[in-house]
């Protein structure tokens, strides 16, 4: 979380407003008190001027005793000045209410150059000397302009500034105080604005995490009108491109992997192939042509009895034509056919098979239990997948007995899904387990041919799963038989 987006905001946010509010503190105690003395400085030589004219004007009778010192208390007041004016004999001739005898000294130190300690001399002329001085009675920094008015007079004048430094301090307290609350709002609106930003970003790195996990269903739904919204449809339109061209390559990897094992096999198979089927073929045949040569020579003028050969040799050929189609079937899955790699839902391929073998079921009083519901999306060719569900069915309904039950399931795994078909009924012996999946074997011989079967189904899956390289089997249980098959449901 110390990496993301929102959190490198916040801090961002928090730096500002600290640098801000330090920036503030150092501007605060470096030049406000400079700029302070610079604006006292103006006021107390306004008031020294002001003074000047005030005293001008009495001497010219302009103004009288009483006016005299209204005037120049409302000049030095307004600025805060405190004044002390003495004549050429050192009489006072003027002093703010808040002075006294004692400055009448400090005017005559300062005519005479006896300067107090921690004086600084800010600006001096022929008239004036402003400075900055240290009062030890009243302990206080003051600024002070002494000089001659135009009559003569010596003046001296002076406000405080000692109290520009607790002006500061205070104020700098103030603006730590703010700062915080400041910094504290700044992390809230930061956390809220970021919020809204990385929203959008979670959502993108969602969707690509779902597509690195070959997801392609993941898509992008946000209404960004910006760049995340342009970034947003980018990746969709990689990842239509992406699953194009990975179902693509599934296709590719599996048509290489099924020519180099057909290669392998091919001789060894085409005589297996033959041998297999000069021996199915030899029965019903020589069924056929014994009865046809009973027909022929009359054995029986009985109408039953030719009826009962009619239907023995109409039997017999229709036994060997559903062989035949059945090694046409097996042939194209092993030697010719080219998978078709396609996602679909095998749960809506599984419902539409048991639809279709719904009268043959009926006819045995069979109960199929299904009870999927949900889409259940594969990878594989669907076709094969068909024939495949088709046989375990065909195969299920052939030996379902006892309580004459067919369940079919499906059960997600993570990447793959197992389809598995139970019919209650007889199990199959342990010793003939691995061989049942052998072109023309046959586990109940008898009963095998009671029902047609010629031991093709269970070859046929084995050749559509072993090309599609995923599992296959079978497994007793107390009450039946399962048989299973795995598919991809991976998007990779």
């Amino acid at each position: 979380m110390r990496h993301s987006i929102k959190t490198k905001i916040m801090l961002l946010m928090l730096c500002i407003v600290a640098g801000l509010i330090a920036l503030i503190l150092i501007i605060n105690s470096t030049f406000i008190s400079r700029f302070y003395r610079n604006e006292k400085k103006e006021d107390i030589l306004n008031a020294y001027h002001q003074v000047d004219d005030i005293l001008s004007r009495y001497d010219t009778g302009e103004i009288s005793p009483y006016d005299l010192c209204n005037e120049i208390e409302r000049v030095t007041t307004h600025v805060g000045v405190s004044v002390v004016i003495v004549d050429s004999s050192w009489k006072i001739v003027y002093s703010s209410k808040n002075e006294n005898g004692d400055d009448k000294d400090r005017v005559v130190d300062s005519i005479f150059a006896k300067q107090p300690e921690h004086v600084e001399i800010i600006e001096k002329s022929d008239n004036y000397t402003i400075q900055n001085a240290y009062d030890k009675r009243m302990r206080d920094y003051y600024l002070e302009i002494w000089g001659t008015f135009s009559n003569g007079n010596v003046a001296m004048m002076r406000m405080p500034i000692q109290s520009i430094k607790d002006s500061i301090e205070i104020s700098n307290r103030f603006i730590a105080y703010v700062g915080f609350i400041v910094a504290l709002l700044s992390i809230i609106v930061s956390y809220v604005f970021s919020s809204y930003i990385t929203k959008p970003v979670k959502e993108l790195s969602s969707v690509a995490e779902r597509m690195s996990e070959m997801d392609f269903a993941a898509k992008y739904t946000g209404d960004d009108k910006g760049e995340i919204g342009l970034l947003g449809s980018s990746i969709n339109r990689m990842s239509e491109k992406l699953e194009k061209n990975i179902s693509q390559l599934k296709s590719a990897n599996i048509e290489l992997r099924k020519d180099i094992e057909n290669k392998n096999r091919i001789d060894e198979n085409r005589r297996e192939f033959l041998s297999n089927v000069s021996h199915e073929l030899k029965t019903p045949i020589a069924l056929i042509q014994g009865y046809a040569e009973g027909l022929k020579e009359g054995i029986s003028d009985d109408p039953e009895s030719t009826e009962f050969y009619c239907d023995v040799i109409i039997d017999e050929a229709s036994k060997m034509n559903e062989m035949v189609k059945k090694l046409l079937t097996l042939n194209q899955l092993e030697w010719n056919d080219e998978p078709v790699m396609e996602r679909f839902d095998v749960t809506e391929l599984i419902r539409s098979i048991v639809n279709a073998n719904e009268i043959r079921m009926e006819q045995k009083d069979i109960k199929v239990v299904f009870d999927e519901k949900e889409p259940v999306y594969v990878w594989s060719d669907e076709y094969k997948i068909e024939e495949v569900i088709t046989n375990y069915l065909s195969n299920a309904i052939n030996h379902c007995d006892f309580e004459k039950v067919i369940k079919i399931t499906i059960q997600n795994k993570g990447n793959v899904a197992r389809v598995s078909v139970f019919n209650t009924g007889a199990n199959i012996p342990e010793e003939d387990i691995d061989k049942i999946w052998d072109k023309f074997y046959k586990v109940d011989k008898a009963r095998t041919r009671e029902y047609g079967g010629n031991g093709i189904g269970l070859s046929i899956v084995k050749a559509v799963m072993e090309s599609s390289g995923r599992g296959y089997g079978v497994k007793n249980h107390s009450n039946g038989v399962e048989f299973w098959f795995e598919l991809d449901c991976k998007n990779d």
